[in-house]
């Protein structure tokens, strides 16, 4: 897109065609007709030389030159909004708005679900994205493929922001009346059982058989599910053994008849933090947002 041709306008309904992935999706995200935004679908490949999306099946796939724009083309609609937004003078309920935030399944329901009530109740016109971790996540800030991620922030790019919100701990999670628990439980009890674990990329080992082969134990997982929600379903119906944090899970735990115990283990607390590219420092709209966030953690820590 040349200087010369250059129109805001398009740009953002790029950004938008971008993310959704589809006219019909990037209609609505502006709220345009389909057919107006087609016709600027169009007025954007006459600009670029590129179709930008082309159609794979039911699905339109973005094209090479697309993907290679989409960071640019997001920080750009990003500075903009910023330049618009006068500092200091930010008003939830004005606000208009997606945010996209990352996050595993658990902190999702506990404090994606408090803060899309929140949201409701002082900023009605903000749409919150909620997205599940996976595999490569480690530029998605950068890329701006989310505006905020949540959880064990383990290996940031280097300028990423990271907030530590409240630090928590590992417990075991079995089903109500477990033989496990009839009596103490030892490391060595807890490593003879059978065992689930929650890992987006299919791991079967992890800090708690390290802790475990220190001591000359090791456990038998039988099974690695991809979400912690998963884990304690499993749990629920079986009598594997489950990890999970004692914050998260909230009321999950109880309604599906499950009991929580502490881990005979020295294993590592989690810091559970938020984090953010830095070129939302200042923006006014997502430093509200922060805040939303840190207050809320700042219920359950």
């Amino acid at each position: 897109m040349t200087q010369s041709k250059l129109d805001l306008n398009l740009m953002v309904a790029l950004d938008a065609l971008l993310t959704e992935g589809s006219v019909g999706g990037a209609a609505e995200r502006l709220h345009l007709s389909s057919p107006a935004m087609s016709r600027t679908l169009a007025r954007i490949r006459k600009a670029l030389g590129d179709p930008v999306l082309v159609r794979s099946g039911r699905a339109m796939v973005p094209t090479p030159r697309a993907l290679a724009l989409r960071a640019e083309v997001r920080e750009i609609v990003e500075r903009a909004q910023a330049v618009f937004t006068p500092v200091g003078e930010l008003e939830p309920a004005a606000l208009e708005r997606t945010f996209t935030l990352l996050a595993d399944d658990a902190l999702l329901t506990l404090i994606g679900m408090r803060l899309l009530e929140r949201l409701r109740q002082e900023a009605p016109g903000v749409c919150l994205r909620l997205i599940p971790e996976g595999p490569g996540d480690s530029l998605v800030l950068r890329d701006g493929g989310a505006d905020l991620e949540l959880g064990v922030i383990t290996r940031p790019a280097p300028e990423t922001r990271v907030e530590e919100l409240f630090t928590d701990d590992n417990v075991g999670v079995v089903r109500r009346g477990h033989p496990l628990l009839d009596q103490e439980v030892t490391p060595e009890r807890f490593a003879a059982a059978d065992h689930v674990t929650a890992s987006r990329r299919g791991r079967l080992y992890g800090p708690i058989d390290e802790r475990l082969a220190a001591l000359g134990l090791r456990r038998r997982v039988v099974a690695s599910v991809p979400t912690f929600s998963a884990a304690l379903m499993v749990a629920a119906s079986t009598d594997l053994v489950a990890r999970t944090a004692r914050r998260l899970p909230g009321p999950q735990v109880e309604r599906l008849g499950l009991v929580t115990f502490e881990i005979p283990l020295d294993l590592p607390r989690l810091p559970i933090a938020q984090a953010w590219h830095p070129r939302f420092d200042a923006d006014p709209g997502h430093a509200w947002l922060r805040r939303c966030v840190r207050e809320l953690a700042g219920e359950l820590g």
